[in-house]
């Protein structure tokens, strides 16, 4: 893969970059963040590694900016912000990751291993996902529901896509963190039940028919229910 790392650290620069030596990834690396935007810019990268605290230019800003342009490129945020306030916040900036510094190496490869996964997945698995008058086009990112356009963050159309997947399939939250928010992600946060009240309020709100339903002590179906 193609990685842009974008990272002040000297010391976690060197850490990744010793870390991932021999698995066949191209790390080009910018200090600062003006120079991490521009990089993104001008380059094609399989994933983007922001840390949050940069000089020059927030990493939260930088992915903001990217995703003006660029909605495909998966990107990671390492910070040492744990609260649930502070993951929702970059998820919200259309973020795809979020790790939390320190971290172990093992769990950044996985994180990297899981990205190139699911990229390989979207090449194969059916283009359009319906359920009732809710229609996901893979291929453009585009939903509709009865009709109408349904305007998702990156966090939101990820959520959505594994409930239409696994449509009729009762997920647990669990499920849901590590398929969306990636492995070990921190189990006591309620991101995902934030995330699905967003999703409820663009989904099902509008309309008579809730297709969002919570199983109690279980978790969340996304189904039809005449």
């Amino acid at each position: 893969m193609e990685i842009l790392l974008v990272e002040d650290e000297p010391s976690v620069i060197s850490l990744i970059e010793r870390g991932l030596k021999g698995e066949n990834h191209s790390i080009s690396v910018a200090m600062d963040g003006f120079t991490g935007l521009k990089m993104a810019g001008l380059n094609q990268y399989d994933l983007i590694i922001l840390d949050v605290m940069l000089p020059g230019m927030n990493g939260l800003e930088i992915c903001r900016n990217i995703r003006k342009t660029n909605k495909d490129v998966p990107i990671l945020i390492l910070s040492a912000l744990n609260q649930t306030e502070d993951i929702v916040e970059a998820f919200n900036r259309d973020a795809d990751d979020y790790l939390t510094k320190p971290f172990k190496l093992d769990e950044l490869r996985a994180r990297i291993n899981r990205q190139s996964r699911k990229a390989r997945q979207q090449t194969t698995t059916s283009n359009t996902i319906t359920i009732d008058n809710l229609v996901m086009d893979r291929d453009s990112k585009n939903v509709q529901r009865g009709g109408k356009s349904v305007i998702l963050t990156a966090t939101e159309y990820r959520l959505l896509e594994y409930l239409m997947v696994n449509k009729n399939k009762i997920l647990s939250r669990v499920d849901i963190l590590e398929e969306v928010w990636g492995m070990d992600f921190n189990m006591s946060t309620n991101v995902v039940d934030v995330y699905v009240n967003y999703l409820r309020k663009k989904i099902d709100y509008p309309t008579e028919k809730k297709l969002i339903h919570t199983v109690i002590g279980m978790g969340y179906i996304l189904r039809n229910e005449n």
